[in-house]
């Protein structure tokens, strides 16, 4: 049997803030070459387990390790692109001078830089300066500042809110295409039917894993046809077993 070692393995993960816990101890690992989808409200943690796994969030204890490196190590500079909920770009710069900073940092070319940027449908406005752009292309802007590299691992914080749904489609259409050719994706969304698209599943409720499972076996197990109702059992069957 081969053993697949994990992208992330997430051992014991306890982060605190103002003394109390946000995540109080996490443990799961993350194979290589699927799009998993972190699931939760808003206040759940899900931000702060992704900086963790990249490595500018404090831990109190326990291990986060990507690709068998301690989170944060500078030899995943360049295998692990990050994409926050807020656009992470300069609003002063087109979108084309934006995505060949990031691509100068990582050391690619302009192949490379058009290949991104096409890839997050905005080749028609890469000459435009990112302030005049929608709230949802800035956001597009970010996630292609994130492709140049060619990451292995990609941690994408809600990159969908705000955006319609033919491009959320053809989003998730590109995630897939990234992790059949091998990059592992975590995509963080607290609107449960995008649960769906996902290989793999992690669900959380107040910096706890409720679930880890697919989206067939989450449906199979609660007995529901829908992620928000199998997400919702899920959480009162926990709460009388408490």
């Amino acid at each position: 049997m081969v053993n697949i070692s994990p992208a992330v393995a997430v051992e014991g993960l306890v982060v605190t803030r103002g003394g109390r816990p946000v995540l109080p101890d996490l443990s799961f690992a993350v194979p290589p070459g699927q799009v998993v989808g972190l699931m939760g409200p808003s206040g759940s943690g899900k931000s702060t387990l992704m900086r963790s796994i990249v490595g500018v969030q404090r831990i109190a204890s326990g291990r986060v390790e990507v690709f068998g490196l301690e989170a944060g190590s500078p030899q995943l500079r360049r295998r692990v692109g990050y994409v926050t909920q807020g656009p992470s770009v300069y609003a002063d710069l087109s979108v084309r001078a934006n995505v060949a900073y990031f691509a100068a940092m990582v050391g690619v070319g302009e192949e490379a830089v058009d290949q991104a940027i096409a890839g997050v449908d905005l080749t028609p406005y890469r000459d435009r300066r990112v302030e005049t752009l929608s709230g949802g292309q800035r956001s597009r802007v970010s996630l292609a500042a994130a492709l140049v590299g060619g990451p292995d691992l990609l941690v994408l914080d809600e990159p969908t809110v705000g955006l319609d749904p033919v491009l959320r489609r053809d989003l998730w259409a590109l995630f897939h295409g990234l992790a059949e050719s091998g990059t592992s994706l975590l995509v963080s969304s607290h609107v449960m039917d995008e649960a769906t698209r996902c290989d793999r599943l992690l669900l959380l409720r107040g910096g706890r894993l409720v679930a880890d499972t697919t989206p067939a076996e989450l449906l199979a197990r609660t007995g529901t046809n829908d992620p928000e109702t199998a997400f919702l059992t899920l959480i009162e069957s926990s709460q009388v077993a408490q």
